[in-house]
């Protein structure tokens, strides 16, 4: 078993809650996300993003709009909708729930025979 693939399957499994988390906050930048990602060591590339926020856009969860540049092409800025909002709620109880399972486990003290 190769631990970096599971390293990278483990980022891959919270990177549409992670992505939701930092649009919540407001209008952001695509580019923004990446660099916030990357700062918090979570290694995405655009090739990745692009379409996570495509399919969160086509389930009702994100929306964007257009705002002009002043140095160059227009830029898409993505919000929550009120049913990502939602969603987003459910995956932090989620989230929540996991983290104290996880900690319940990874914490209890190894059992002598």
């Amino acid at each position: 078993m190769n631990l970096e693939n599971t390293q990278v399957q483990m980022r891959k499994g919270i990177l549409e809650y992670c992505i939701l988390h930092i649009i919540s906050r407001g209008e952001v930048y695509a580019s923004d996300m990446l660099d916030e990602l990357t700062a918090a060591r979570m290694i995405v590339v655009e090739g990745t993003l692009y379409p996570l926020l495509t399919r969160l856009k086509n389930a009702g969860l994100v929306e964007y709009k257009w705002v002009e540049s002043k140095s160059g092409p227009p830029r898409k800025y993505y919000t929550l909708t009120p049913t990502g909002s939602r969603f987003l709620s459910g995956l932090t109880d989620t989230w929540e729930e996991l983290i104290h399972s996880t900690t319940q486990i990874t914490q209890k003290s190894k059992t002598v025979i």
